[in-house]
């Protein structure tokens, strides 16, 4: 087994913390949103769906550099959906990602075989999915749903 990355947490006061990467990244701040933190910083469901999100989309740049194809740039917009569980504890009962490519599918001529696979590379995603579902679109410049 391959040890991942490591990172070192700080409080500073109350909710905020430093994310202290190993000195290859400055420091990040996050907090807790308001009216429990200060909203200083984002808190952790951002960062979670922040990491999902930006993994799905390196995976996708990696499966278009594979079929050596182009996307014209990618946007995505996420969401996370929090619930209380029976313990009336709140919970992220689900994530939604939707990607937008800067052109159109036909100018893609692999798309197809680009999302059949694109998700799969995703570490983050496809870990999350155990216990979180994970709803993915993705849609061309026209706005035309590939997935």
């Amino acid at each position: 087994m391959s040890q991942g990355p490591n990172i070192t947490i700080t409080q500073i006061e109350g909710y905020k913390f430093t994310i202290d990467f190993g000195g290859i990244l400055p420091h990040l701040m996050v907090d807790e949103a308001i009216p429990i933190g200060s909203g200083e910083g984002p808190f952790p469901e951002q960062l979670l769906v922040s990491s999902v999100t930006n993994c799905l989309c390196a995976s996708l740049v990696f499966a278009l550099g594979k079929y050596k194809q182009e996307a014209g740039g990618i946007r995505a917009e996420a969401s996370c959906e929090v619930t209380r569980n029976a313990e009336n504890r709140l919970r992220i009962t689900g994530i939604r990602v939707s990607i937008s490519l800067g052109t159109t599918a036909d100018a893609i001529p692999r798309i197809d075989r680009v999302l059949a696979q694109f998700q799969r590379f995703c570490t983050v995603s496809e870990s999350v999915q155990d216990g979180i579902p994970v709803a993915i679109s993705v849609q061309d410049s026209a706005g035309t749903l590939l997935t």
